[in-house]
């Protein structure tokens, strides 16, 4: 059986197209787990992990939560927000503390850029980053990467576009980096305000127009305006925004071609998409949210098959 290159799943940046591929394949796997009526598989009995959450959030940990599950694995959540952090307890520390019970693998957002590859350097356990700050999201961008091969057969040679909050963005950056490595077209969209400087030395389009970006693109990833990362106003109202960068359906409907529609979540309804665009067929976004839970199966799966190896060698 191959085996990913790394130990820890920090961001895109640091694996191959051959650890994508596992993935995917691996992902393929669980996908029929999932569908069948006892969901469950007990490959993971003997493994346990620890879900770190240092910054709220529903879908990303629901989702690994579930997957942890779905592989039989022992689960410990820790949310931060009621936790000794805010009593002034250092990452190392709180994570040190939570390995002393004989954890494996550890699920980790953090606010911080880099967060997880700090940890990856100072304790004996795999790092999944579920998102750190504006840095990378990997799990994100493999889900969605999956879901396009999965509608349109392969990601090589696809034109995507990023429309959105660029700048605030993990999900922009981690994609970004997943679908050139797959071998598809990327391009970003949105008010130059919420454009990274930086975007040109990633060999990455810019597109201000929507209505061209849409026409280009054969699938369009709507982010959301991450205003809780804004500490200024990047653009005049979110109004305004709506009316140059918001997908509605008359817009998609005046394309002659089928443009389809992803979003990581949580839609702001009406604003990036409206709802008839995010309830239609042309949308895969709950495709993306079952897809999570099976790509989520696959990166745990197959860091945890590291672990037993080293530990049975």
């Amino acid at each position: 059986m191959s085996e990913l290159s790394v130990n820890h799943l920090l961001g895109i940046k640091y694996i191959t197209k051959e650890d994508i591929e596992l993935i995917f394949e691996t992902a393929d796997q669980f996908k029929e787990v999932i569908n069948r009526p006892i969901k469950k598989v007990p490959s993971l009995r003997d493994i346990t992990i620890a879900n770190l959450f240092f910054e709220n959030s529903t879908r990303t940990r629901l989702s690994f939560e579930l997957a942890e599950k779905r592989l039989s694995a022992d689960v410990i959540n820790f949310s931060a927000s009621s936790s000794s952090v805010k009593k002034g307890e250092t990452l190392v520390d709180t994570v040190n503390n939570i390995l002393s019970m004989k954890v494996d693998i550890v699920v980790m957002r953090h606010p911080n850029p880099g967060a997880g590859i700090f940890l990856s350097k100072h304790v004996d356990a795999s790092i999944v980053n579920a998102g750190d700050g504006a840095h990378e999201h990997p799990t994100q961008a493999l889900l969605d990467c999956y879901s396009i091969r999965e509608r349109l057969g392969s990601v090589a040679g696809k034109n995507v576009i990023i429309v959105g909050d660029i700048l605030h963005s993990r999900v922009a950056l981690s994609n970004i980096y997943a679908l050139q490595t797959l071998g598809a077209n990327v391009k970003v969209c949105g008010p130059k305000s919420l454009i990274p400087k930086y975007i040109h030395k990633l060999g990455v389009g810019v597109e201000t127009n929507l209505r061209a970006a849409l026409q280009w693109c054969d699938v369009a990833n709507m982010l959301r305006v991450q205003n809780e990362r804004m500490d200024i106003s990047y653009f005049p109202s979110t109004r305004e925004y709506t009316q140059q960068y918001g997908v509605t359906k008359s817009l998609l409907d005046s394309l002659d071609k089928e443009v389809i529609i992803m979003h990581p979540g949580p839609i702001n309804r009406g604003v990036e998409i409206t709802s008839d665009v995010a309830d239609s067929k042309q949308a895969i976004i709950l495709n993306q949210v079952e897809n999570g839970v099976a790509i989520r199966m696959a990166v745990i799966y197959l860091l945890a098959s590291k672990i037993k190896r080293d530990d049975s060698n």
